[in-house]
């Protein structure tokens, strides 16, 4: 079993007997996407630690997305409900990158692929994405690609 999981079923223990029910409701949901991830496909399979950092990477935009959409609707309380579990599932995520650090690897990449103008996101893209796994949005660092390639 991956490190990750296992330290989310231990947090979840803790958390049940510390009676934290946020901390509790968001660990539960965060181990039944990762199971559901497990048996989807033909086969059932036992997800390493990165593939459990995307899951775990788009239950958080999911509750950032869902408290933008209730804050804008004027539900305050369900908007802060989802603040609280997308908190609670950063814990579990690697630091984000600073726009600095997104704008040297942008760099870097632009370098490497010898890329000019924005026909060449793609290829800036594919380089790019491994370095950046885990540590920033899909659409932040596409904006900032975009961004560099028509400057």
């Amino acid at each position: 079993m991956s490190t990750l999981k296992d330290k989310l079923k231990t947090d979840l223990t803790a958390s049940m007997k510390s009676r934290n029910e946020v901390r509790t409701r968001t660990i539960r949901m965060a181990l039944a996407a990762v199971n559901v991830e497990e048996v989807a496909g033909k086969t059932a399979r036992e997800l390493s630690d990165d593939e459990i950092i995307k899951v775990l990477t788009k239950e958080a935009k999911k509750r950032r997305e869902a408290a933008e959409a209730f804050s804008g609707a004027g539900r305050t309380e369900q908007a802060q409900a989802e603040v609280d579990e997308q908190a609670v599932l950063e814990e579990y995520l690697p630091a984000q990158l600073s726009d600095e650090e997104l704008g040297r690897l942008v760099d870097e990449a632009v370098a490497e692929t010898g890329a000019a103008g924005p026909q060449a996101m793609g290829q800036v893209m594919k380089v790019l994405n491994p370095k950046v796994a885990g540590r920033a949005e899909g659409g932040r660092v596409a904006q900032a690609v975009r961004a560099r390639l028509s400057a």
